[in-house]
């Protein structure tokens, strides 16, 4: 059995202390790791997707990198809509950070898929990426399939964030249902959990460590819900056990008089 993590959405700073619609996200995303250091069960790995930085600065993915120093298990990362993935890359690089982004296990590969489109909100699976699912859809049949990525290709049931979407989502789900064994997708961008299964195919997502997106609402607000992450098990029959874990209520609270960021 392979045990994960997923911490997405980050959106760090140059400066720890700059706030994120009031809540300072390094210190946010600091109390989220502390709090994963507190449960004893090792990890297998720790995926990070997308959304690690606001502002695009080096030192915004140095703060990450510091923070994930601090736990066990190696962390593998892709890029979101607001992340400058060569400025991403060379930091994560420089620190030690795997830039693998197909994870075999004994049952399970764990695939990475980069779905950004530089200066868009939106995502898209360039030709490159969905080679590379056909690739390992053939070359591993019978390993069960976990593919993380940074947009839905599932709508969450909120409008302004579904115009957001993976624009070529259908191409992406058509070769999801050749694959033969179990199939799950994991993404971040939504700032909220989620877990629908469609086709087959299990989709989850995971709360941002900072602010959080309101469920089911047509525009833009905010959640009353803690930061939290989400945490998987893998089994060696294609089963797949998942929770969110949250801060506790009231550790970090938004300013609600947002709309938009």
């Amino acid at each position: 059995m392979a045990e994960l993590l997923q911490i997405t959405d980050t959106h760090l700073f140059a400066d720890a202390g700059t706030e994120l619609l009031g809540i300072a996200t390094f210190d946010s995303c600091r109390a989220v790791v502390e709090a994963i250091r507190e449960d004893a069960e090792p990890k297998d790995a720790i995926l990070a997707t997308g959304d690690l930085s606001q502002d695009h600065s080096p030192e915004s993915y140095r703060r990450f990198t510091g923070l994930m120093a601090t736990l066990a298990p190696p962390v593998y990362w892709l890029p979101g809509n607001h992340d400058d993935a060569p400025v991403m890359q060379a930091e994560l690089d420089a620190a030690g950070i795997s830039n693998a982004k197909h994870l075999l296990l004994a049952h399970w590969q764990i695939l990475l898929l980069d779905t950004q489109v530089r200066g868009k909100a939106h995502g898209e699976l360039a030709e490159a990426q969905l080679a590379l699912l056909d690739e390992v859809i053939r070359r591993y049949p019978r390993h069960h399939l976990l593919v993380a990525v940074h947009h839905q290709a599932v709508p969450v049931g909120c409008a302004w964030l579904d115009q957001h979407n993976l624009r070529n989502a259908e191409a992406f789900r058509q070769r999801l249902s050749r694959h033969q064994a179990s199939r799950a997708v994991l993404f971040g961008h939504v700032h909220q959990g989620f877990d629908e299964v469609h086709d087959g195919v299990r989709y989850l997502a995971s709360p941002s460590t900072c602010i959080q997106f309101k469920p089911l609402s047509d525009d833009f607000a905010l959640d009353t819900t803690a930061p939290g992450w989400r945490a998987l098990s893998l089994y060696p029959d294609g089963r797949l056990s998942t929770r969110v874990w949250r801060l506790p209520p009231d550790a970090f609270v938004p300013d609600f008089s947002a709309t938009g960021y």
